[in-house]
């Protein structure tokens, strides 16, 4: 039986001590998203280290709205601030081979992960700037089938619900006594005009958790796609590999 309460503590501790072993006295850079994952990692952090060391910050593309997070952010009573990045995604989108003078042709998966790669360079650029540490807020659930871009929302300098399943982030969220309406939110990836994460994968959060924890088996053509998910995006769940040369150097 997952214990909310005892985990939502042990996080809170945890927090603490890797701020006291790895930024005495720093602040905390979270990327505001609108979604639980964010909302709870600010409403932890605050806990753990104050709402005056907490940083939350809005990072929108062009035609993107903020989905809530001003309004988390006043909530929690921490800072806010709010960055657009539509000229910086724009210039990457439209960045040429200088030899040819072409416009270099992006994969569509390319294009969709360029913003979550300058959300995680503004973060840290305002890291840098406040005395920051920066959160990753991705969860196991997502984790699991590679639901995240590698440097970019998956990047940061701890990862407090990365062990975490997206169905035990929503007892989580209530043993903080959130408020439902952001623990509940339907997820998605906030792309404009996109369908939430449930109806692109094929099967719910909740049929994959229930595997992931061993409760129960989804059918087989569930479970084939999640495992072929799962494969393909191990390495996403790693630091590179470091070659060891045979002659100690």
């Amino acid at each position: 039986m997952f214990d909310a309460n005892k985990v939502k503590d042990e996080l809170v501790a945890w927090i603490r001590d890797w701020f006291e072993r790895n930024g005495k006295g720093c602040n905390v850079v979270i990327g505001m998203s609108g979604g639980k994952d964010s909302t709870i990692v600010a409403a932890l952090c605050k806990e753990a280290l104050g709402a005056e060391r907490v940083i939350g910050v809005a990072i929108p593309d062009k035609g993107q709205g903020l989905n809530g997070a001003d309004e988390i952010c006043a909530y929690l009573g921490i800072r806010y601030l709010c960055v657009s990045i539509g000229d910086m995604v724009s210039a990457m989108m439209g960045m040429e081979d200088s030899e040819s003078g072409q416009k270099v042709p992006l994969s569509k998966q390319a294009q969709q992960n360029i913003p979550p790669r300058i959300r995680m360079a503004v973060q840290y650029a305002i890291a840098q700037t406040y005395n920051g540490r920066v959160s990753c807020n991705c969860n196991l659930s997502e984790d699991w089938i590679g639901y995240s871009t590698r440097w970019g929302d998956g990047a940061g300098d701890f990862s407090p619900l990365g062990k975490l399943t997206v169905t035990e982030l929503k007892q989580i969220g209530r043993a903080l006594g959130l408020p439902l309406k952001w623990v509940d939110k339907t997820p998605d990836d906030g792309l404009p005009h996109s369908s939430p994460d449930e109806q692109k994968f094929g099967f719910s959060y909740e049929t994959l958790d229930k595997y992931i924890r061993g409760i129960e088996v989804p059918s087989e053509e569930i479970k084939a796609k999640i495992d072929s998910m799962h494969q393909k995006n191990l390495f996403k769940m790693s630091m590179p590999e470091i070659f060891v040369p045979s002659e100690h150097l």
